[in-house]
């Protein structure tokens, strides 16, 4: 059971598609880690270990940076108990059910 959650939104300090560009390319990083994820409208939501997960949101910055923004913004919010947080499904399996797109 992961021990923490966190949810990111990077805002690279770009414009327009270029920024859209720098999102994409901090996406497809938090796809290829392995770890549960769930890219949402305004941020990516992520389990597993917490010194992980911490090593991932660091790694985001540089790779907006890598990615052509001169900078980048972040909000985090992390979820921690050593004995196990609520996974991904069990928090959002009954309102996706609901949205209707």
């Amino acid at each position: 059971m992961p021990n923490a959650s966190v949810a990111i939104q990077v805002l690279p300090k770009n414009a327009g598609a270029e920024m859209l560009a720098v999102v994409d390319e901090v996406i497809a990083y938090l796809r290829g880690t392995g770890l549960k994820s769930f890219v949402g409208p305004f941020e990516t939501a992520l389990e597993g270990d917490l010194d992980e997960l911490m090593e991932v949101v660091k790694e985001c910055q540089k790779i907006a940076v890598r990615a052509g923004s001169p900078g980048v913004l972040s909000f985090v919010k992390i979820s921690y108990r050593p004995e196990g947080v609520p996974g991904i499904e069990e928090k959002t399996a009954k309102h996706l059910a609901e949205n209707k797109l």
